[in-house]
């Protein structure tokens, strides 16, 4: 059996759908860190029957809403000092900037270098967003 050591210090990102682990370690930049990172992929779990997890050492500073994008049933476990001091559920922000990709080529955030992505939930249920500036639907699934 893998031992899967514990956190002095950071955040667990648990309760991951397999195979999502690796889309928020790259969305959230994760390598660029100096810090610690460890990324379970498979992971047994009673809830999900397979799950992933992504561990941060000594950090604390994440984009909840981007971690929401991908999987907003994932949890996020604050640790200090061996001890969860705080547990966040997630769910799908009502407004995003700068995470999701018009995929309108004729879109200006598409075609403009320094505008940020604008998109605004138009279904929670369906994972739709509509962006903010092309009105072009987004499939957060797809």
């Amino acid at each position: 059996m893998l031992e899967i050591t514990s956190l002095k210090n950071g955040i667990v990102i648990d309760h991951i759908k397999a195979g999502n682990g690796l889309k928020i370690f790259e969305l959230l930049e994760l390598e660029k860190l100096d810090d610690e990172v460890a990324i379970i992929l498979n992971a047994n779990s009673k809830l999900l029957g397979k799950k992933d997890i992504i561990k941060i050492q000594n950090y604390m500073d994440i984009n909840l809403d981007a971690v929401s994008i991908i999987d907003p049933t994932a949890t996020i476990n604050v640790i200090k000092d061996d001890t969860v001091i705080e547990k966040k559920t997630l769910k799908l922000p009502e407004k995003v900037e700068g995470i999701l990709t018009c995929q309108n080529p004729k879109c200006i955030s598409t075609s403009e270098r320094n505008v940020k992505s604008k998109f605004i939930l138009i279904n929670r249920d369906e994972k739709t967003y509509k962006c903010g500036y092309c009105s072009h639907i987004y499939d957060v699934e797809e």
